[in-house]
């Protein structure tokens, strides 16, 4: 490798890793983008390796959506890295598993952000996440101890990109966690914000009520969630304001999990448009992460 930063990545977000090293170009000097390359044996095991020579920073990018898969794989990548003297290692990973869990809820059970996030600040200098899924830690260093942890946040792509497509709309939460994204969205853009009431019967039933204090009837409603996994929150908040009579619904999404059968079923609820960042490559991606995953990684050098 000539260049002075390399971003490698697994194969299926290469062209987030060019994209990435696009945006580092003018910081950074020479960056490139190197693809891991990964060997999966019959018996399930994998062998990785990354290209080298290798310069003394590197980032790699890996977003951690089917985690169990992925979090061997890359601290396998990451210490083949530190063996190939690699002085500076960065994790971007847009999408960060593993932070519902911050306490034990019954007895017995492992607490698996502090897990996971000593597993990553043991192989990492740095980590650079976007809009993580924190509730009691509300500081990503309290759940990654690594001696750099970024939190970003998406907020101010998502309001530029839904200013340039929906004249006057209304954001509606689906429920009280997404607050404090509608609230980061509309900040400064005088957007209508209105949060609705979730009710969860089980893990796939869901009941939403919207607030009694503003009217979506005629409005232009734009649906915002940071985490889209099931689709049945969302997809009963859009059976709601369609009830209320609005004039449209779409949904805009940070992390489009879309677990199981939730992408067709969204489609087939036909919602004017499915927006999403593209912190996990899927069809719905309008939204580039890289000029904001790029300020991260310059924060972390």
């Amino acid at each position: 490798m000539t260049s002075d930063m390399v971003v490698l990545s697994f194969p299926d977000a290469a062209g987030q890793a060019s994209m990435l090293a696009a945006s580092l170009l003018s910081e950074q000097g020479r960056v490139s983008a190197a693809e891991i390359t990964v060997h999966r044996f019959p018996d399930g095991e994998s062998r990785v390796a990354v290209p080298v020579p290798l310069p003394d920073h590197v980032v790699i990018l890996c977003s951690l959506n089917q985690p169990n898969e992925k979090l061997i794989e890359l601290l396998l990548a990451a210490s083949a890295a530190r063996a190939n003297g690699v002085k500076r290692l960065i994790l971007v990973a847009p999408y960060l598993c593993y932070m519902r869990q911050d306490t034990a809820f019954h007895p017995g059970e492992a607490i698996s952000q502090q897990v996971i996030g000593m597993l990553l600040a043991d192989a990492f200098d740095g980590v650079v996440t976007v809009d993580p899924h924190l509730h009691r830690v509300h500081q990503l260093k309290q759940a990654i101890p690594a001696s750099k942890a970024l939190a970003l946040s998406a907020t101010v792509l998502m309001g530029d990109f839904i200013a340039s497509r929906v004249e006057q709309p209304l954001l509606l939460g689906p429920d009280e966690e997404s607050q404090q994204w509608v609230d980061a969205i509309a900040a400064g853009r005088g957007f209508d914000v209105a949060v609705a009431e979730k009710q969860r019967l089980g893990d796939s039933d869901v009941q939403i009520h919207l607030p009694a204090d503003i009217s979506v009837a005629g409005r232009h409603i734009v649906l915002v969630d940071d985490v889209a996994s099931t689709g049945r929150t969302l997809l009963a908040a859009v059976e709601a304001a369609k009830a209320a009579g609005a004039a449209s619904v779409s949904a805009i999404i940070t992390h489009a999990l879309f677990a199981g059968d939730a992408w067709p079923r969204l489609q087939a609820a036909e919602l004017d448009a499915i927006w999403s960042t593209d912190s996990i490559v899927h069809s719905s991606n309008v939204i580039s992460l890289a000029p904001l995953l790029a300020n991260g990684v310059n924060s972390c050098l």
